[in-house]
């Protein structure tokens, strides 16, 4: 199942994110077998249903009926939505500063040196990579 490569207009709630995971995994998938990879306890149908349909809404779902069911995928990949989330932490919270960021979590998360060292490894790959261009 393709994506559109639309904009996510708004950030989504637990649940909601909870159940694009799912359809990100599968592709697509009726209600009940969202449902079915819903951990215990599992939510009513009706509730996953009415979900769905939010998300839908949102623009971030879309379906195909058969008859009077329908199978929903998602209209925004997951890289997408985590890339527009991302960003919009770095505006509210970071002043789109990726080393504000980078020390909030560094300072908080209590990295090891093995992380720290990756993290530095990766710099360095990408700095030289800019370099080139």
């Amino acid at each position: 199942m393709q994506t559109d490569h639309r904009k996510p207009k708004q950030e989504l709630t637990r649940a909601e994110l909870e159940i694009m995971q799912i359809l990100w995994k599968k592709g697509d998938a009726f209600v009940n077998e969202i449902l079915e990879e819903m951990p215990d306890p599992k939510p009513a149908y009706n509730t996953v249903s009415t979900i769905v349909r939010i998300l839908e809404k949102k623009g971030m779902v879309g379906h195909r009926a058969y008859g009077k069911s329908h199978r929903y995928h998602p209209l925004i990949g997951k890289e997408e939505y985590t890339q527009s989330f991302m960003r919009n932490v770095m505006h509210n919270f970071f002043d789109n500063s990726f080393s504000q960021l980078f020390s909030f979590f560094s300072a908080r998360e209590n990295l090891s040196v093995g992380e720290l060292e990756e993290i530095g490894r990766m710099a360095r790959r990408i700095i030289e990579q800019r370099k080139t261009e």
